[in-house]
């Protein structure tokens, strides 16, 4: 079975955390609020693990604050992010 790429706040907001993959192979992280903020980082690691990834947004986007709470959980993991738009 696949991992989980999407999540949504379980919290009754409108969050949302996904990763997915560029078209040159790389992966993006992108946040989006429902209502005017939406965040994309590239993830700056090399060969990042896709498992590690989803467990930090699936972390993340159950907390009241998503967009700390990721920054947090994935430098717990040791996951190197550059903001490319937002």
């Amino acid at each position: 079975m696949g991992l989980q790429s999407a999540f949504h706040a379980p919290h009754g907001g409108a969050d949302f955390l996904g990763w997915r993959k560029t078209r040159q192979g790389g992966t993006e992280i992108v946040y989006d609020d429902g209502v005017t903020r939406r965040m994309i980082w590239r993830v700056a690691t090399s060969d990042p693990s896709e498992a590690r990834i989803s467990e930090a947004l699936r972390v993340a986007v159950g907390s009241i604050r998503v967009v700390p709470t990721l920054y947090d959980e994935l430098k717990k993991r040791a996951i190197a992010i550059e903001r490319v738009a937002g």
